[in-house]
């Protein structure tokens, strides 16, 4: 009696599992499809900000003799 019920609790286990990964999954599927939408503007506005930074370190004097 006690293998029928530790099989059937491994079985329940399994699923468990098995649908924990499939929820992840889904999460994940999800994170890269907004992420993909979004990214492109978001590295634009990354590079420009990057640019306009450098571009303002090389006008200034600083410390030039």
């Amino acid at each position: 009696m006690e293998t029928a019920t530790f099989r059937k609790r491994a079985g329940q286990n399994t699923v468990e599992y098995l649908l924990i990964l499939a929820v992840i999954v889904g999460v994940v599927l999800i994170a890269g499809m907004a992420l993909k939408r979004y990214m492109p503007n978001l590295v634009n506005q990354v590079t420009d900000a990057i640019s306009d930074s450098v571009k303002g370190l090389g006008s200034t004097s600083g410390n030039r003799d």
